[in-house]
């Protein structure tokens, strides 16, 4: 399926039922990767056992593409494949919900085209159910932004809200209700993943709650991305989830460490629960050097990208 610069590339196909032979909608939609600008997890927990988080999030202008296919029946497909039942993935439960709340049969068939590393803290299985998400509700009439769609989100993930409308966004909760979202700033991206096993996010959490890093100040942060200070969005960018995380898998310190003295480099945290690692750079010639450096010479997967909002995702 060839990638389209907007979110909805619209092809068709015919189905044939018996007699009967239709034309039907194959809608590819775009599944940005996701870093977090901004991580701060608090020690209390919500209702439900989730972890108070502040996040700042923002979409990469790479990611997954995820196909829908109208059939007769729903069914979710991906290459690489992942070792899980595909009907226990967020893709398909997402899909599944959204049929049920707004009265439709979830008769599609999902493909996703992976190219987010798994078990790297930039959203994979999230992007991918919100992107579902818009899909459906692009083939089904219905508004992505409408209450209920949301709250299926947040239903199925914490970070599949963001990804409805992924602009540079501040949520609180557990990271699963907006707040506000801010224009785009202008950051040149080396992203890496050294050859680690990576830990689930639940793992992450339980090793955050045996050591507790104290929270950065949210306020200015929020600040700087209102008024577009550049300097004070690269300098103060940080996520008190780190430790964890490395503490699970220690070759994630020495890999940060490293991006932290590459030349150009401006700051480097660690992505969500990691294992994949951003470094921003003064210059997007210096991101690819970076990303070039760690692919040919570390033998990590890497890539070089920036920042996106929404227009550059959805039509």
């Amino acid at each position: 399926m060839p990638r389209s610069s907007c979110s909805g590339a619209s092809l068709f196909a015919y189905m044939n039922l018996g007699a009967e032979v239709r034309k039907v909608d194959i809608l590819a939609v775009k599944a940005p990767a996701k870093i977090n600008l901004y991580l701060g997890v608090h020690t209390d927990r919500d209702e439900r056992g989730y972890h108070r988080v502040d996040s700042v999030m923002a979409a990469l202008d790479f990611g997954d593409v995820v196909t829908l296919t109208p059939t007769e029946g729903l069914s979710v497909t991906c290459e690489p494949g992942i070792r899980a039942h595909m009907d226990h993935t967020t893709t398909y439960r997402a899909v599944e919900a959204l049929g049920k709340a707004f009265g439709h049969d979830s008769a599609f068939a999902v493909h996703i085209e992976r190219h987010i590393p798994e078990r790297s803290g930039m959203g994979g299985s999230s992007t991918d159910a919100g992107a579902a998400l818009r899909g459906a509700c692009q083939l089904w009439g219905i508004d992505p932004e409408d209450s209920r769609v949301a709250d299926i989100a947040r239903s199925i993930g914490a970070d599949v809200a963001f990804f409805l409308k992924p602009d540079v966004s501040y949520l609180a909760g557990a990271g699963d209700v907006l707040q506000e979202q801010f224009p785009t700033p202008q950051l040149a991206l080396a992203v890496v993943r050294p050859p680690v096993m990576g830990s689930c996010a639940q793992d992450a959490y339980a090793a955050f709650d045996r050591d507790p890093q104290a929270l950065s100040p949210l306020a200015p942060y929020l600040e700087a991305l209102k008024t577009g200070n550049q300097n004070a969005i690269v300098e103060k960018s940080t996520n008190n989830l780190a430790a964890a995380a490395i503490a699970l898998e220690p070759e994630l310190g020495r890999a940060l460490a490293w991006l932290r003295s590459r030349p150009h480099v401006l700051n480097a945290q660690v992505s969500g629960s990691g294992a994949c690692l951003f470094a921003i750079c003064d210059s997007a010639s210096a991101a690819e050097r970076v990303a070039c450096d760690a692919k040919e010479n570390r033998n990590w997967w890497a890539i070089s990208s920036k920042v996106v909002d929404s227009s550059q995702i959805i039509c």
